[in-house]
């Protein structure tokens, strides 16, 4: 059976958030609010220090703790591996975001299409008009306004919904028309691939054949679907110089 998995090699990565900005068009999640976010770590002292990047998507895991906590079974883990969230049981209770120990949820605080009002403004200049026609992306992806899976589960994600919890998807609206993620899709140095773990034949098998291989906060017990190659752990003495941008709002 397929098993969906994500490798990412940091040897590679340079930073350049193609990833990021990918996955927020593709996704179109609201203002300030990023579903992949790529951490810049220092590590060292002056003058010995280097610099590097982790990208950081869900993590997808296979004893996901998200999925234990939720009271109304909105989220859930399908067969292939990866978690999604049902929005129409979610409640927005938010025990997801406080079980998940990667800090990849979030709660959809303003009606959608209140919340991209945001986006139109730039979209609105003259000077872009004859660029992009006057055509607005929308606030919603319309793949995702159909049921997925054999489980014939809604998914929240691309289509945003007020009160619900959202998180990456692995863009499961690309994924089901055998296309890569949006990330994937879109990283310039080939840093990130996916595809089924299981199978010893598939690119992303290959990708981290006899490579040192590490998953993030492994000693939780979690089982990331993200496996990492060409670098190591961040150290005890990295120090994250810049932080996933949130917002807040009571």
């Amino acid at each position: 059976m397929t098993r969906y998995g994500m490798a990412i090699d940091l040897s590679r990565c340079q930073g350049c958030r193609a990833c990021v900005e990918a996955c927020k068009i593709e996704n179109n999640t609201p203002s300030a609010v990023f579903w992949m976010h790529v951490f810049r770590l220092e590590q060292g002292e002056y003058p010995n220090t280097s610099i590097s990047f982790l990208p950081r998507p869900c993590q997808h895991c296979n004893n996901a703790p998200c999925v234990k906590v939720c009271p109304v079974g909105a989220r859930f883990k399908r067969d292939d591996g990866l978690v999604l969230t049902d929005f129409d049981r979610c409640i927005g209770c938010r025990y997801c975001e406080v079980a998940c120990p990667y800090g990849v949820n979030f709660f959809n605080w303003r009606d959608p299409e209140a919340a991209f009002a945001d986006y139109q403004v730039p979209f609105d200049d003259p000077a872009l008009v004859p660029v992009t026609g006057g055509a607005i992306p929308p606030y919603k992806n319309p793949d995702l306004e159909e049921l997925h899976g054999e489980e014939q589960r809604l998914t929240a994600g691309s289509a945003h919904f007020k009160g619900v919890m959202e998180k990456c998807t692995f863009c499961v609206q690309r994924v089901e028309k055998n296309l890569a993620p949006a990330c994937v899709q879109n990283c310039p140095v080939g840093a990130l691939q996916f595809g089924d773990i299981e199978d010893d034949r598939s690119p992303v098998s290959q990708f981290i054949k006899d490579k040192k291989q590490f998953k993030l906060l492994e000693d939780l017990g979690t089982d990331p679907s993200v496996v990492y190659v060409g670098g190591t752990p961040p150290a005890s003495d990295a120090h994250e110089i810049e932080r996933p941008l949130t917002k807040v709002e009571a």
